[in-house]
């Protein structure tokens, strides 16, 4: 065991924590993120620290405010603004090691995505209730646990759309978590596709755990030569205004697309690219900040 860590503290909006989250894991040696830790008393929350992420770091970070600041014009060019992202003022210190590799799990719970599906942490026991669609996941490096609400979309999209017996894709899968969540639902064939190689295999990972069986494989939706029933893309606004066109092309007629990753002052930008693509929207989802499309191709 490590005898100290690096904990890393930065002031971001709370609603870009996934992309905040991903970035950590991708360029430096993460080992967990917390967004918001919550103080109680008489079960009424005293204190909070939302908005200030947490990151754990087995290993100093090497040159992290030319990688923060690169990556925070990358996402201005792709549309967001300096108030979707926050200050990003950062503080690093080093500490004594107090397990805090398992730390961070203490922070996730069992979720109750919907009245049937419930993502439960693997470290977590817990008894499936008769109907239920238990997903069990251990996160790793990849994103996803079914606690944010663009994730929680998509999975309420499944049951809206009967995908029982149909073909499924899911583009930038991250952890899996969708993609198993389908198959469970019912799905006959489940694709999920992503362009960061470090998640592949713990989707494979979180596949096995959940016995079922989903193809993974490094890639995105413009490499795609199939067709499926019902296509999933959970990813940034401006990266489903370049890709439309594409998820549409592996859409069959008839089938269905859900779209989220949105938020909702950057709703027009997506609808756009629906209306552009000669797509039909047949539901808006809105949780929180956040909204998703199931749309149709004709």
């Amino acid at each position: 065991m490590l005898k100290t860590y690096f904990e890393l503290l930065i002031n971001i909006n709370p609603d870009i924590e996934d992309v905040m989250s991903d970035f950590f894991f991708e360029n430096f040696s993460t080992e967990g993120v917390i967004l918001a830790e919550e103080t109680y008393k008489n079960l009424e929350m005293t204190a909070t620290t939302l908005g200030t992420l947490k990151v754990y770091l087995t290993e100093k970070p090497v040159n992290i405010a030319e990688k923060l600041a690169g990556f925070r014009s990358e996402l201005l060019l792709r549309g967001l603004t300096e108030n979707e992202l926050g200050s990003w003022k950062f503080s690093l210190a080093e500490k004594e090691n107090e397990d805090w590799s398992k730390k961070w799990k203490e922070k996730w719970d069992i979720t109750r995505v919907t009245d049937k599906i419930v993502v439960v942490p693997d470290w977590i026991e817990y008894h499936d209730k008769p109907d239920e669609v238990v997903i069990r996941l251990e996160p790793g490096c990849a994103f996803g646990t079914g606690t944010h609400p663009t994730t929680q979309i998509c999975m309420k999209a499944l049951e809206i759309v009967d995908v029982q017996g149909k073909t499924v894709a899911d583009i930038g899968t991250g952890s899996g978590i969708l993609a198993i969540c389908a198959k469970k639902i019912g799905a006959d064939y489940v694709y999920g596709c992503d362009n960061d190689e470090t998640v592949i295999d713990v989707a494979k990972d979180n596949a096995q755990k959940n016995g079922v069986i989903c193809e993974f494989e490094l890639g995105t939706a413009d490499k795609i030569t199939r067709q499926f029933d019902f296509v999933m893309a959970n990813i940034l606004h401006n990266v489903l205004d370049e890709i439309m066109e594409d998820l549409k092309r592996i859409t069959k007629d008839n089938g269905h697309i859900v779209l989220s990753g949105i938020l909702d002052e950057k709703a027009p930008i997506v609808v756009n690219a629906i209306n552009r693509c000669h797509l039909r929207i047949v539901q808006e989802l809105y949780q929180e900040q956040w909204v998703g499309f199931v749309v149709k191709r004709q």
